[in-house]
């Protein structure tokens, strides 16, 4: 994709012309989102803001027909961008993403018009869950705000995933057009500080202590995307082959050991800078 991402920012009509167009179609919008933070990465927010409002606009459609995902992922994403483009840190940028969208789902952004029936059909589907709001209420926890909440809690990471991933893509393509090999460097080393590290703690005590899901599960995908990196760089330090992430990425997502091992892993990371201590044996 690397020719379409140059044909984009040969011109801005063209950039704003895809993102209308990706924000337009339904599963399309990272599209947009990803062209919307390409352009603010490379030019910063004033000249991405044409191409932004192009993405948002067709996208805020899609809001008040009650898909908040689109809207909420372009936006996030651009914010992201921003903070990375002036950072030059992933782990303020992705604490800052993880911020905002648990404050967004404080405040019921993500909550559905209709979470009434929508409750009552998980509850049909899945008995676990409704044994699990039956026992809340019997403790007199209010089962319908408990399940919104629940629901904006997933909406919210969705949104969090995706405007991750449409950075990532962004930064990728901004890399191969005007610093081949740099996004690759740049994820491979990445880990979180001790400062950002004891944002996540600090950020999962404020959830915990307020009663605030959103902020618990938010506050550990920077940490999830340094374990990911931590991956990344070790099968590249060991010059290991690619089916090796294939295997890694198919037991992330179905098993949840592996999840709590890279939680883990990217953790002591921290502190203990696995990757550098790799290459010093390799001399």
């Amino acid at each position: 994709m690397q020719g379409f991402a140059r044909w984009i920012m040969q011109s801005t009509p063209r950039a704003v012309g895809v993102a209308l167009l990706g924000s337009l179609v339904p599963w399309l919008f990272w599209l947009s989102a990803a062209i919307s933070a390409l352009v603010t990465l490379r030019r910063g927010f004033g000249p991405a803001s044409p191409v932004v409002l192009a993405a948002a606009v067709p996208a805020g459609w899609w809001w008040m027909q009650g898909d908040a995902i689109p809207l909420a992922s372009i936006l996030l994403v651009t914010v992201m961008a921003i903070i990375l483009r002036e950072r030059f840190r992933w782990g303020e940028t992705l604490l800052a993403g993880a911020i905002v969208v648990a404050v967004l789902i404080q405040i019921g952004v993500f909550a559905p018009p209709d979470a009434s029936q929508l409750i009552e059909e998980v509850r049909a589907q899945a008995p676990e869950i409704d044994e699990l709001l039956r026992q809340y209420a019997s403790q007199g926890v209010p089962v319908e705000q408990l399940a919104r909440l629940m629901i904006s809690a997933v909406t919210g990471l969705m949104v969090m995933l995706a405007a991750t991933a449409c950075l990532s893509l962004a930064r990728s393509w901004q890399a191969a057009l005007y610093n081949p090999g740099g996004f690759r460097e740049e994820f491979h080393r990445f880990r979180l500080s001790r400062l950002e590290l004891a944002g996540v703690v600090l950020m999962t005590a404020v959830g915990l202590l307020g009663a605030l899901p959103g902020a618990v599960l938010m506050a550990w995908v920077p940490l999830l995307v340094a374990g990911i990196a931590l991956v990344h760089g070790v099968v590249g330090v060991k010059s290991m082959r690619g089916f090796w992430l294939v295997g890694f990425y198919a037991l992330l997502l179905t098993t949840w050991p592996t999840l709590v091992i890279v939680l883990l892993l990217a953790l002591i990371d921290t502190f203990a800078d696995f990757r550098t201590r790799l290459i010093g044996s390799q001399r």
